[in-house]
């Protein structure tokens, strides 16, 4: 597999090798350790979780309370999404930008986002099925949102807004600079003393 790091520092697009014949097609689309030496660290599996969505549905932004965080490994198993990876990091030399990569069954790729950064995806066909490990386990107090029509984020959502579904919450989420101001965002400083204690082991 190839992994290349995206324009948001700390997140990466994971391409896997496919060998294809005459029964189908066979590929390693996780491997823990070529993926540890590329973020310095093994990514602590706790949780799986698969989603379907609709054509147009829109996932996130979303975010875990740091530390610990949670680090996500995602790919889709069925259809099609575009999924961005957002800078949220209050002092970050990106702070606020963004990067994407298609989800497919053509390329089969996969997309890591470290703790810290924002994740939100958009279905691009009907039964979208997203599969994604994470690196700690649900809980409701400490995830956190940002709406993705946020114009200051500016993503570019590949529908108009009146074919885009999303949730009350994340409809209601605040933007970038009001959750800065709400206290809710990780700090840069701070996120990359914790990928540095995770590369050094002592992150329990």
């Amino acid at each position: 597999m190839h992994i290349r790091e995206l324009s948001v520092p700390d997140a990466y697009e994971i391409t896997p090798t496919q060998l294809g014949d005459d029964r189908g097609v066979f590929l390693e689309w996780y491997r823990f350790d070529r993926l540890a030496e590329v973020i310095g660290h093994p990514l602590d599996l706790r949780q799986a979780n698969t989603s379907v969505s609709r054509r147009g549905v829109v996932r996130g932004i979303h975010f875990a309370d740091t530390p610990r965080g949670q680090a996500k490994y995602v790919t889709a198993t069925h259809g099609a999404v575009i999924d961005f990876a957002i800078d949220i990091r209050v002092g970050s030399p990106t702070f606020g930008s963004w990067d994407s990569v298609r989800l497919d069954t053509v390329d089969r790729r996969a997309i890591y986002l470290s703790e810290g950064l924002g994740h939100v995806f958009v279905a691009l066909t009907d039964d979208a099925t997203v599969s994604y490990l994470v690196s700690d386990v649900y809980s409701p107090s400490a995830e956190h949102g940002i709406t993705p029509v946020d114009p200051e984020i500016a993503l570019p959502l590949p529908f108009p807004m009146d074919e885009l579904v999303l949730s009350p919450k994340d409809t209601e989420a605040p933007g970038l600079h009001q959750a800065a101001e709400q206290g809710l965002l990780p700090n840069w400083d701070d996120m990359r003393a914790y990928y540095e204690a995770l590369a050094a082991g002592t992150v329990v």
